[in-house]
């Protein structure tokens, strides 16, 4: 399946574009105020990707990190903490090693999602956010090649064609 995307600046535009693919029988959608969202398209949202890579990450972080720093207190021998005693440090080197592995994925996980998991979705979002409207076609290669034609006579801010990878 093969993508088409123009963003372009008004809703008349939009609407005009849309009549236009109509005229030559390509489907299309158009997405901004009045119309589809950017959740109801398929958008990915680069919040949610990142909140799953997190996730994800945390999984295998933090119990990873609790067992580095319990094995980093059996080497070192350090006695940070003299109230807690021998096996009290070791718990303790544990659970800060835990914290160190959960900001880890906090903050690689989280960084990870925003500026790898989201693509070219943020721009989208951001211009359907400023008020321009996006059209997009899906079909064959051929179909989206003619969208091109006809959209290109509207002038749109930026046109952009995506095929999607094969499963």
């Amino acid at each position: 399946m093969n993508y088409l995307i123009a963003v372009l600046a008004d809703r008349i535009q939009a609407e005009a574009a849309y009549l236009a693919l109509e005229k030559e029988a390509i489907k299309s959608t158009i997405l901004g105020k009045g119309y589809k969202t950017a959740d109801e398209f398929g958008l990915i949202d680069p919040n949610e990707q990142a909140k799953k890579q997190t996730q994800f990450m945390a999984i295998w972080l933090v119990p990873f990190g609790f067992f580095a720093g319990i094995t980093f207190s059996l080497l070192t021998g350090l006695d940070t903490f003299a109230w807690a005693g021998e096996i009290g440090n070791h718990i303790i080197g544990g659970l800060l090693g835990a914290v160190a592995g959960a900001m880890g994925s906090a903050f690689a996980g989280g960084g990870v999602g925003l500026l790898v998991g989201s693509g070219d979705a943020l721009p989208y979002r951001n211009r359907l956010n400023a008020g321009k409207y996006l059209v997009v076609v899906q079909g064959s290669e051929i179909l989206t090649r003619q969208a091109t034609r006809v959209l290109r006579q509207f002038e749109p801010e930026n046109i952009q064609g995506y095929a999607a990878p094969r499963e």
